[in-house]
């Protein structure tokens, strides 16, 4: 069993940045791709971006060039750098971790899922 845990959420004014962390437990790490989602109120759950366990990513249009996804398998962390940030990007950001995923942009892909943290980007 695998145990996620965001953090590094917060309020933030357009065109600034933060670094989500996401630090797992129960498993072994590397093995696992991590995924990032997130939802906005009224929104379903959308795909941000994926790290599989070999370290390569992938990034939904509407991030990429401004989100960096990396990890850190010596402290069983993935890291979500967010750049640029824009209100539209405003949400509760999870992490989200599987060994295989067949749909990496589907929730449904994984099975382990963290609380979530809320990213709030004022104008």
């Amino acid at each position: 069993q695998v145990q996620l845990v965001e953090s590094g959420g917060g309020l933030v004014q357009a065109g600034g940045s933060l670094r989500l962390s996401c630090s797992a437990s129960g498993g072994t790490f590397s093995s696992y791709a991590m995924g990032w989602f997130r939802q906005a109120p009224g929104k379903e759950r959308e795909f941000v971006g994926i790290s599989w366990s070999g370290g390569v990513t992938r990034y939904a249009d509407s991030v990429k060039g401004r989100f960096t996804i990396s990890r850190d398998n010596a402290k069983n962390t993935v890291y979500l750098q967010m750049n640029s940030l824009k209100p539209e990007d405003t949400a509760v950001y999870y992490c989200a971790a599987d060994k295989t995923i067949v749909v990496f942009s589907r929730p449904t892909s994984y099975d382990y899922w963290g609380q979530g943290t809320q990213v709030t980007v004022s104008s």
